[in-house]
């Protein structure tokens, strides 16, 4: 009998005065019981609308009546015939704006609870599961994947099950890109990707790491001296952007990308790894996504007492997730919303301490009914700080485009793809997920990452 409650079981968590003094995951996660009784809300709709919601087709009433009936070793196998990263997915997905918003549940009250049903199966499997996946069997064909973030893990898993033999090549020293460089631990933990990554390996896709594609080795040398006879391009949009305001090059301001990067990847956040950065007591943050709240999130976690999120647009624009301002507040983040920054302050000796804001107030609607803020003359004030992290949007890294023949790129430096098969200007090459839409979702990466999959196995079986 379904279960006809207004309100989704509420995850466990950490309260918000001890979480931000620690990295360890916010949300605990369902107990079996409760992933029962929130599984018992969903209706099973005739029309499936929750399907059309996800960017990868994850067949969500299908899983969620397994996990009803309390075999989660079904529900996994429904969530992996179409989504190979249910561990992170159930975690940092957006599914208020994607699955949960086309669910009937969310018409008079709360949507089912998809994506915590999501982490709570794939959670359940790798805690009780002994398989190991079966490498299948070899089709003789080579196909080169470049980055290993969520597209590029996409489409190798994809590959790799179709038979190919499929090589990631990787700029940093570990595998995972945005997952583990950009997402905090207390959001995604780095155990959680790497077992991903085991899976993968497992099926035979094998990871090449420190291989910088355009410095180490060129696209044309991939294809053309190494006998690869595909390649797909995910390498994300990790060149940052800046203000161009006076202060920028002062000591103490980093980019969003830089800052994440020491405390994720290079530790900064465990003790016993000596990373450089800065002993911050007063952080600004500038930007209002969800890359804004992690900075100041972690900047509030490695002690500094006062930390600002600095947006020019008020709330109701945040491209943020709910949930993800909502923890911040929690944790004491001061939001100066309606704010725009005009320089950062020098303190004598070439280093930060403070940033100059001038308020802003909302314009007239233009053509799309879009409020643009329009400055306040003479409203300027200083916040007192002694970091600043710029999070105001990154674009693609130009280096694989201008070292590789035959890629066209649009204005904003994203590679040009068929909209149909993600196959690049140059025959063979395809691309998918930030390099091709700018910076997006994990999710949306993840669904062009399976696209171009399809469309590679459909080039090399006609070629």
């Amino acid at each position: 009998m379904a279960n006809m409650s207004l309100e989704k079981i509420k995850m466990p968590e950490q309260a918000p005065d001890i979480r931000n003094k620690n990295f360890e995951e916010v949300s605990l996660g369902y107990t079996g019981e409760m992933a029962m009784e929130e599984a018992t809300r969903c209706l099973n709709c005739k029309h499936k609308p929750c399907i059309e919601g996800c960017p990868v087709n994850v067949r969500i009433p299908e899983f969620i009546a397994e996990v009803a009936r309390g075999d989660f070793m079904a529900a996994y196998k429904v969530i992996t015939s179409t989504n190979a990263l249910p561990a992170v997915c159930g975690r940092v997905c957006p599914q208020e704006s994607q699955c949960e918003a086309k669910c009937v549940r969310g018409i008079k009250g709360e949507a089912v609870a998809i994506g915590r049903l999501e982490r709570f199966v794939a959670d359940w499997y790798m805690a009780n599961s002994t398989e190991t996946p079966q490498k299948p069997l070899s089709n003789g064909m080579k196909v080169a994947v470049v980055g290993s973030g969520p597209s590029s893990l996409a489409c190798a898993g994809d590959l790799a099950k179709a038979g190919y033999d499929v090589t990631v090549f990787e700029a940093f020293h570990k595998a995972g890109g945005v997952l583990v460089y950009g997402i905090p631990e207390f959001r995604l933990p780095k155990g959680i990707v790497q077992k991903e990554i085991d899976t993968l390996a497992a099926l035979g896709v094998k990871f090449m790491t420190n291989m910088v594609i355009g410095k180490v080795l060129s696209i044309d040398e991939i294809i053309e001296d190494m006998g690869f006879e595909a390649v797909f391009i995910g390498t994300g949009a990790g060149l940052p952007s800046f203000m161009s305001i006076p202060g920028e090059a002062l000591v103490g301001v980093y980019s969003a990308n830089e800052y994440l990067t020491r405390i994720n990847l290079m530790k900064a956040y465990q003790s016993e790894y000596d990373t450089p950065i800065r002993n911050s007591k007063s952080v600004a943050v500038v930007g209002g996504g969800n890359v804004a709240m992690d900075a100041a999130r972690c900047a509030k976690r490695l002690g500094a007492e006062n930390v600002y999120i600095v947006y020019r647009r008020s709330e109701a624009e945040m491209p943020a997730r709910l949930e993800e301002v909502h923890h911040a507040k929690e944790e004491g983040i001061e939001f100066h919303l309606l704010r725009n920054p005009v320089q950062i302050l020098d303190n004598g000796n070439g280093q930060v301490c403070g940033i100059e804001c001038l308020k802003m107030e909302l314009g007239e609607p233009d053509a799309s009914g879009r409020r643009s803020p329009v400055p306040m003359e003479g409203s300027n004030y200083i916040i007192d700080v002694d970091t600043v992290v710029m999070s105001i949007g990154t674009s693609p890294n130009p280096l694989i485009r201008s070292t590789t023949k035959g890629l066209e790129s649009n204005r904003r430096g994203c590679l040009v793809v068929n909209e149909e098969t993600n196959q690049t200007t140059r025959e063979g090459v395809y691309a998918g997920g930030d390099a091709v839409t700018g910076a997006a979702t994990v999710i949306l990466a993840m669904g062009a990452g399976k696209k171009a999959a399809a469309s590679i196995d459909e080039y090399l079986k006609n070629k």
